[in-house]
């Protein structure tokens, strides 16, 4: 198409007191899926429906719209005393629903005026409110509304009326990692690799401007059109200038030692969910899976990393260099898209080479 959806990111840097991000995460760890595979997948549960068009109410939107899809400056204030159009429901055409999940539904939808194709994330304001996430969402919009990677799923805007907050998200049209690792079982060498590296130049890239994601793993995964892997759920991440934080988040099986611990954490606990990716990716099960929380924890902490035979010697390699518990000591993602692994089997544009796999 050559009209694209014009690129909305006016969202402040700031991403909030530091404070009230502790007692969000702190009060809110109990719904944390603690090991069990039961995430709740893009979107949220909630009884939209296809024909919800209703619009009685008033619209809300601090998001403009300016010149094109990949122009990534920043509208200033006075776009909101210029009349410019904001973001109502009547501006899309909604299609099928796309995902399910706590708080509302994803649908497919088209931008009227452009006919540019996007996910339209549904949420419920009764839902987030019950389950105290609102700075979380809040967060979440400020943070990867200004985030620009390949890999790293795009927020072009958002709006709200009385009942729904709506996020305007880039459609990834090959949907959950998670599912298509389920259906292979397990990953190639090459395909693995691919995504690993796509994995660390976003992550690369995030940290650079002091984003930690702190919740990678398959069900926060997308793959886009060309089959090209798209990090897409912001929920846990921080903006963190200070670096370090002492809350506990994320998904259990994914948990560096440093957190499980209760020590203090950075960037680097990215660096060790990307290795319990690469090992799920190869393996099919992440790699410190045990009976209960406890044993999990347990192996967590002791790093008790075990392969099965048909993981290569490289990726071995690889992941024994994520995998270390003292954070200082894994393995940078600088040097993660230069292991000879990763240089030997991971294609370059970030598009695996087929999707046949075992």
């Amino acid at each position: 198409m050559k009209q694209q959806l014009r690129d909305v990111s006016n969202t402040p840097t700031d991403t909030g007191n530091d404070d009230d991000d502790e007692k969000d995460e702190k009060n809110h760890h109990h719904r944390q899926r603690e090991g069990a595979r039961k995430s709740t997948r893009r979107g949220g549960g909630g009884a939209a429906t296809t024909t919800t068009t209703t619009t009685q109410h008033h619209h809300h939107n601090h998001h403009v719209m300016p010149s094109s899809l990949n122009d990534t400056t920043t509208t200033t204030k006075a776009n909101t005393t210029t009349g410019e159009k904001r973001w109502q429901l009547e501006d899309f055409d909604i299609g099928k629903p796309l995902g399910r999940g706590k708080f509302g539904n994803v649908y497919l939808a088209r931008e009227k005026q452009s006919k540019y194709i996007v996910a339209l994330k549904v949420l419920y304001k009764s839902q987030l409110q019950q389950s105290h996430v609102e700075h979380q969402l809040r967060r979440e919009i400020e943070i990867q509304s200004h985030l620009r990677h390949p890999n790293i799923l795009r927020l072009y805007g958002y709006f709200y009326d009385q009942n729904r907050v709506y996020l305007i998200l880039e459609y990834a049209a090959r949907g959950e990692l998670y599912k298509e690792l389920k259906k292979a079982r397990r990953f190639s060498e090459q395909r693995s690799a691919t995504y690993v590296a796509s994995l660390a130049r976003a992550l690369l890239y995030c940290h650079k401007k002091h984003v930690i994601h702190r919740d990678i793993k398959p069900e926060n995964l997308l793959i886009g059109i060309k089959g090209e892997l798209k990090i897409a759920d912001f929920g846990w991440s921080v903006h963190a200038p200070h670096s370090r934080r002492q809350t506990l988040c994320g998904t259990l099986d994914y948990l560096p030692p440093e957190m499980v611990e209760g020590r203090d954490h950075d960037h680097a606990v990215d660096v060790w969910s990307l290795g319990v990716l690469a090992y799920e990716f190869l393996v099919g099960v992440p790699p410190f899976e045990a009976e209960g929380h406890s044993e999990t924890y347990k192996r967590i902490c002791k790093v008790d990393l075990r392969f099965p035979d048909h993981v290569s010697a490289g990726a071995r390699d690889l992941i024994t260099q994520l995998l270390v518990k003292d954070p200082k000591d894994r393995i940078s993602l600088r040097k993660v898209t230069e292991h000879p692994w990763i240089l030997k089997n991971a294609q370059p544009n970030g598009v695996p080479m087929g999707d046949r796999e075992m």
